[in-house]
């Protein structure tokens, strides 16, 4: 009975082992949205399939040895073997050759991937003619800077689908890891180096998933690590064309204009605008960006990151962020009543640059 509780426990793990290889297509790495994460997802097919094949062919010699060569009685003697050159030249020949198929592969991609020759040329105007971002990885938000856009944004990174899209990766704190599961990544971003690759999205993947992808931190960084999510919009080039147009037309912050939202705008001018900036412009100094850009904020449909864009929300954060995410930067630095709280939201909510 005991030796059957145990086997009972096999259905149950091939369920979990089942629903591991689920998920949706805005976070899942099993379902490729782009030239980079078919690459790595073919890879990752190829070794499966190798291994496989190993464990296959020796479990079924095994099982042969055992069942041909088992002694049949007890005054038997098998026949003494001492080597077998055949066999020896076999199981050192076969390893290199599955080494080969798969490092071939492997190598060729990983050049591939590394190629960002594109974005190091310069135009005329001393600007890349491709799309690069600089992607600057913090605790425990993301900050996105398109250079020749001249345009800084946070937790939303927009892109073009159906062309490659080039990343300069910082981090401007701890070791990050930057990674958008269905479409490619999972690349350090490190204090005292840049990183540098490419991904592309696709345009029909990127409609199955509804526009939306989900991009997470994949390297351990601190108590809110598992938090530290933000959000891709893949759009066709000329929503993208006009989000930028969008962007760049704003060079001052958006005036309240409810009695609320403007005394809201007060309180955050003097006690919130020396971390967040609310216009898009990178004529911020690095050093000065401490918290997210909240230029396009009404617009978002997640606050912090990770929870449901609405009003209740935004007060929660403000009034606790410690609850929302543990060991972030804005723990602390302000004290906001009841109603100076349910000003400020009012304000942010009001904060949008495309209706």
């Amino acid at each position: 009975m005991k030796r059957l509780g145990k086997w009972r426990l096999l259905p149950l793990i091939a369920v979990i082992a089942l629903l591991a290889g689920c998920g949706e297509p805005f976070l899942s790495a099993l379902q490729p949205a782009g030239e980079v994460a078919q690459m790595q997802y073919d890879l990752m097919v190829l070794s499966t399939l190798i291994m496989v094949g190993v464990i296959a062919i020796v479990t079924v010699i095994f099982i042969v040895v055992m069942v041909r060569f088992r002694r049949k009685s007890k005054d038997e003697i098998p026949k003494q073997v001492e080597g077998s050159h055949t066999l020896e030249i076999l199981w050192t020949v076969i390893p290199i050759l599955l080494l080969l198929v798969l490092a071939v592969p492997t190598v060729s991609a990983t050049f591939k991937l590394a190629d960002v020759s594109s974005m190091e040329k310069k135009n005329e105007d001393g600007k890349s003619d491709a799309l690069v971002v600089n992607v600057r990885a913090n605790l425990y938000w993301w900050e996105f800077e398109y250079p020749n856009e001249e345009i800084v944004t946070s937790q939303d990174l927009v892109v073009p689908t159906g062309e490659k899209v080039y990343f300069n990766l910082k981090a401007s704190d701890v070791k990050h890891s930057f990674w958008i599961p269905p479409v490619g990544g999972k690349m350090d971003t490190n204090t005292d180096n840049v990183n540098k690759f490419w991904l592309e999205f696709d345009p029909a993947k990127a409609d199955e998933a509804g526009g939306i992808f989900y991009g997470k931190c994949a390297e351990l960084c601190g108590p809110s690590h598992a938090l530290m999510d933000f959000k891709v919009k893949a759009l066709p080039r000329a929503e993208f064309d006009q989000w930028i147009a969008d962007m760049q037309s704003v060079t001052e912050p958006v005036q309240a204009e409810t009695a609320d939202a403007q005394a809201g705008q007060e309180i955050f001018n003097n006690s919130c605008i020396g971390c967040h900036a609310v216009t898009p412009a990178n004529t911020t100094p690095e050093q000065a960006r401490m918290g997210p850009n909240l230029t396009d904020f009404g617009n978002r449909t997640l606050v912090a990151g990770i929870l449901e864009h609405n009003e209740e929300n935004i007060k929660n954060w403000l009034k606790d962020p410690e609850s929302v995410k543990p060991g972030n930067k804005m723990t602390g630095k302000y004290n906001l009543s009841d109603e100076e709280i349910d000003a400020v939201t009012q304000y942010l909510m009001g904060l949008k640059v495309q209706e």
